[in-house]
């Protein structure tokens, strides 16, 4: 039985990307790997919402210029990206073009700053409906990733704990003065 040229074309791609990472990760470079690589499958696989959730985002590779052109290629009508961060100082400091990026697409950005006593009780999480990276331990960059449906939720879960009840808006895209 013959497949039509469009199903053809999507058995193609399915083929051509690699797979996201699943199961353990080690160090800096390993995160910041998974980090990239969660986000071209975003892009390439049209996903809607993204929540990304750390204490200060000093480790992301956000202001990469890779990470902005996949970021360019993921933004589009009906997306979501919502930060989440003990504060935003060394997003400024370090990722001047995901500044940039995040000014030019603020109407499908929101940011919010956790009310936090320790920002090491803020989670390190790269959620999507479909695959989740966490850090269980930020300051050894290693942490898990999958796509079970009970990790999706349970992070799922988490997440809207902090964004709904222990946080306000945060990390203006500009700053208005009179």
């Amino acid at each position: 039985m013959a497949c039509s040229p469009a199903t053809e074309a999507l058995v193609a791609e399915a083929i051509a990307a690699p797979p996201l990472p699943m199961g353990r990760f080690e160090g800096r470079e390993a995160f910041r790997a998974w980090v990239r690589a969660a986000l071209v499958h975003a892009a390439d696989d049209g996903l809607r919402e993204l929540v990304c959730s750390d204490a200060d985002f000093a480790d992301w590779p956000l202001g990469e210029r890779a990470v902005v052109e996949v970021l360019d290629r993921w933004a589009g009508a009906g997306r979501r990206l919502t930060l989440l961060a003990g504060h935003y100082d060394a997003v400024v400091r370090l990722h001047p073009r995901f500044v940039q990026w995040r000014v030019r697409w603020d109407h499908l950005v929101t940011a919010r700053k956790a009310r936090v006593v320790n920002a090491s009780d803020l989670p390190s999480v790269l959620w999507s409906p479909r695959w989740v990276l966490q850090r269980l331990d930020p300051a050894r960059c290693s942490g898990v990733a999958g796509s079970e449906p009970d990790r999706l939720v349970l992070q799922r879960e988490v997440l809207s704990e902090w964004l709904e009840r222990k946080s306000s808006p945060g990390f203006a895209a500009s700053v208005l003065g009179l």
